[in-house]
């Protein structure tokens, strides 16, 4: 059956830095574009990055460009999500989700706290 597997998240300071991965399983990886979004606490979930099928094609959110960095790799089904200079507000649930027309798979969720 399809999977995402989040991993990754946990506690950091403000100012660090964490990689968060998504393993596919049960779907050809390769035929969807992959994005990660988050949910903070009483917040709506917000796309906060997306790589396309070839990984040759990036966008994100204006309050984490130049801070993360979205990857894939299409030979071990996996997308990551790198995040640098992290701020309190990054704090949320990360979510991965892989997506084409008709058709989307989310993951289960990986909590980022960015706190002192």
């Amino acid at each position: 059956q399809v999977q995402l597997v989040e991993s990754g998240g946990g506690l950091v300071q403000p100012g660090g830095s964490l990689r968060l991965s998504c393993a596919a399983s049960g779907f050809t990886f390769s035929s969807y574009g992959m994005n990660w979004y988050r949910q903070a606490p009483g917040k709506e979930r917000e796309l906060v990055a997306a790589v396309s099928r070839t990984g040759a094609s990036t966008n994100y959110r204006d309050s984490v460009r130049g801070r993360f960095t979205i990857s894939r790799d299409n030979a071990k089904a996996t997308v990551y999500l790198h995040m640098n200079r992290l701020k309190p507000e990054d704090t949320a649930v990360y979510y991965c989700n892989a997506h084409r027309t008709h058709d989307d798979h989310w993951g289960q969720g990986t909590q980022v706290t960015v706190s002192s």
